[in-house]
């Protein structure tokens, strides 16, 4: 079970009658969760201020928690209608709200990049490293090496599973849904369709079989029969080479969840997104639909990030390749 982090005030000091909150140089998980803890007791006033201001001068670094604790504050200020103002953003901060699409949400005001378009491309902004796994270029090269072979399997491997997917049930022959990535930065992930066309539109009927934030169903009803077949092979998950290749997700790392469920995750659960979703990782080759509560998906995706090193991507990846041919290894 994740380990409860204690919540610690920041400071606040008045400016016009509002109140700011002075953010650190670093905005972490131990900070994150005094940030919110902090913001939520302006809030939970019988008379909270008309607006809360965010002093960000001195902060320089930011992670997935950090990202959270936002969420959960411009939430929460939403719902008492109090206007929350970022003050102050550094280009490192301003960086992070930009690639997760924050700025468009947040108020912010003087700093040094006034607006979006003057941001250089998402390959040259100034982001934080919030994990080595993120910044190692071996890593990255395994990634684009990999992702095209994995791309060749799927091409020819491609025509047959279309074939079956379209006798099989009407519709598309892939499937798209949207998933967080690094930072909780949403993308497009891509599949092999395994489910009937309305799927998304029947989930709130299906039973949830996992707790917490994630939803799972042994017996869901939406799989086709060769959907069943293509998630039991985990044939329906390579066309998520596409994925690493752009560079959204990496051949290991975290299970990438859906905006829905990150939704759902109190501050400290976001350090799972300190690195990028992997089609493979500790989930996979330790129980992948086995595992039905939440918090043990978080444990595993926290293994990971203080596992992590070249020899630990490999040894899951093969132990992946080993597990796929295993009988009833694959997902439901």
């Amino acid at each position: 079970m994740a380990t409860p982090l204690p919540p610690q005030d920041f400071l606040i000091v008045a400016d016009d009658d509002y109140p700011v909150i002075v953010i650190p140089d670093r905005l972490t998980v131990l900070e994150a969760v005094a940030f919110k803890h902090t913001c939520h007791q302006l809030l939970d006033q019988d008379s909270p201020p008309a607006k809360i201001i965010l002093d960000f001068t001195e902060t320089q670094f930011i992670d997935s928690s950090g990202i959270g604790a936002l969420v959960h504050n411009l939430k929460a200020a939403a719902s008492k209608k109090v206007e929350l103002l970022l003050n102050n953003v550094n280009p490192p901060v301003m960086g992070v709200l930009c690639l997760t699409g924050l700025d468009s949400l947040l108020t912010i005001e003087n700093t040094l990049i006034s607006s979006k378009s003057q941001l250089p491309s998402n390959s040259d902004l100034c982001l934080p490293q919030t994990h080595p796994s993120v910044s190692c270029s071996v890593k990255r090269l395994m990634d684009i090496v990999g992702s095209i072979v994995g791309l060749a399997i799927t091409g020819v491997l491609f025509i047959p599973i279309a074939i079956a997917i379209k006798w099989d049930s009407p519709g598309p022959i892939f499937f798209s849904q949207t998933r967080c990535g690094w930072l909780g930065k949403q993308f497009k992930i891509v599949k092999f369709r395994s489910m009937c066309i309305n799927a998304e539109n029947l989930k709130n009927k299906i039973p949830n079989q996992a707790s917490g934030a994630i939803f799972k169903n042994q017996n869901d009803p939406r799989v086709t029969r060769v959907g069943r077949f293509l998630r039991r092979t985990s044939l329906d998950e390579l066309p998520q080479f596409w994925n690493v290749l752009r560079g959204e997700m990496s051949l290991v790392g975290t299970r990438p969840p859906t905006p829905d469920e990150v939704d759902r995750y109190d501050v400290p659960q976001w350090r799972r997104l300190n690195v990028k979703p992997g089609m493979t990782g500790e989930w996979q080759v330790n129980g992948r639909s086995q595992v039905r509560n939440f918090e043990e998906v978080i444990e595993l995706d926290l293994r990971y990030q203080k596992n992590w090193s070249l020899s630990y991507d490999l040894k899951l990846i093969f132990k992946t390749i080993l597990i796929v041919f295993q009988k009833n290894s694959g997902a439901y």
